[in-house]
């Protein structure tokens, strides 16, 4: 009978690992949806469609070099006047070496690089820090940190 018990207790206990474990790959495929879209959007010089994969409140930070941002509309707006205001271009822009660690169930954190290729041959790019959380709409944005 105390085999029985300690087997069906083992039984249990791979149960729960093995579903935690397909929670955290549903999570990263579904968060690398979300950046594969982003970079789709930007290519197609749409930015509405790119922040989408940002968490649409007044809440969201984004950090980039000295400077913080707060709030959706301000990070679109910073966006807008970097790559969209005169004088300005959008590029192609790549997403590389994205590393994807599963925090819980509904949060994530995402290091990566960004590539960007412009028409006169300059190719900024930098280090990125995303946290995710996931929403009954998906998983969006809540932090950015990147850096040239």
């Amino acid at each position: 009978m105390r085999d029985l018990v300690l087997l069906v207790g083992v039984i249990a206990t791979l149960a729960v690992l093995g579903l935690g474990q397909d929670t955290g790959d549903a999570g990263r495929v579904a968060i690398r949806k979300v950046m594969d879209d982003q970079q789709a959007a930007w290519n197609r010089q749409d930015l509405e469609g790119f922040m989408a994969g940002y968490w649409n409140s007044a809440e969201l930070t984004f950090f980039s070099g000295a400077h913080e941002s707060k709030g959706w509309q301000a990070a679109l707006d910073r966006y807008k006047k970097n790559y969209q205001g005169a004088g300005h271009e959008m590029g192609k822009l790549e997403f590389a070496n994205l590393r994807i660690e599963m925090l819980g169930p509904d949060s994530a954190f995402v290091r990566g690089e960004f590539h960007l290729a412009m028409s006169d041959g300059k190719t900024p790019h930098g280090l990125f820090t995303l946290v995710f959380r996931k929403f009954p709409e998906g998983w969006k944005i809540v932090h950015d940190h990147s850096a040239e």
